[in-house]
């Protein structure tokens, strides 16, 4: 199956910019992208930070982008988001049976599970014992399948300085209830640090980030103070399937320089 990532695209009202970058220009040039290139995806995720201060006039904003889309979308919330403002303007979204933006989905390749680390006034993520509850829950119903993970805030250290203090707030938790599914997890798929980030746990779970479509960090692993800067318009192509997890980068409007030759091999 053909999954596309959106992340952090950082939402405001038109004509507002956010660390210089247009966000709307931005999502709407990426969202037109996917629309003309992966009609045939199964699945759009927005894995977080919709909107930069989770205000209605931007949730609007993202509706109105998003009715171009084909196929099915998720959309999950990050710490800009504002829980309230996104269930009135998509109060058709999924949600567990506490309000929190929580769903799972189930495909031949296992089963996509979506998860909610907003917490109001926190930059960094939430996950205490009534969320957790939900993902216990669906990683049981997996039974012997693998699951698909996909979060806001990464689950684990990723090893930049900025994010020292703000990551999730959860003591592992999240990663030792993962590692216990006994169907594996195939992948964690996130946002929020901005910049595209892969790696694999401790306990030998793969994950990666997604590249902020809205402004990104100049990648600096060591400042707790980066630059911020832009770039193009972008998302991910996630394909899963037999052979696996795949996930491609993908810019918008990159400049042509040439084309390769077909190579015949060996």
């Amino acid at each position: 199956m053909k999954i596309i990532q959106l992340t952090d695209t950082h939402l405001m009202p038109s004509g507002h910019s956010v660390n210089g970058i247009d966000p709307e220009k931005q999502l709407r040039a990426a969202v037109a992208d996917i629309v003309e290139k992966h009609a045939d995806a199964d699945l759009l995720v927005m894995t977080g930070d919709l909107c930069n201060h989770g205000d209605p006039e931007a949730y609007a904003i993202l509706k109105d982008i998003l009715s171009s889309v084909p196929f099915p979308v998720r959309l999950m919330l990050g710490n800009h988001d504002d829980r309230a403002n996104f269930v009135t303007a998509f109060a058709e979204h999924p949600r567990d049976e506490n309000g929190f933006i929580q769903s799972f989905q189930d495909t031949e390749f296992g089963r996509l599970i979506f998860l909610d680390s907003h917490e109001p006034n926190v930059i960094g993520g939430i996950f205490g014992a009534d969320r957790l509850a939900f993902l216990e829950a669906a990683l049981a119903g997996a039974g012997e399948l693998p699951a698909t993970v996909f979060i806001h805030h990464p689950p684990m250290d990723c090893g930049i300085a900025h994010f020292d203090h703000i990551g999730m707030h959860d003591d592992g938790a999240v990663m030792d209830v993962l590692s216990a599914h006994k169907g594996g997890v195939r992948h964690i798929v996130f946002g929020h640090i901005h910049v595209p980030m892969a790696g694999t746990s401790s306990s030998g779970i793969a994950y990666s980030s997604g590249q902020a479509c809205s402004h990104r960090f100049i990648t600096d692993l060591t400042d707790p103070m980066p630059y911020w800067t832009g770039g193009n318009p972008c998302y991910r192509i996630i394909e899963i399937g037999t052979y696996g997890f795949r996930a491609y980068d993908a810019q918008v409007g990159e400049v042509v320089t040439g084309r390769a030759p077909i190579c015949e091999g060996p």
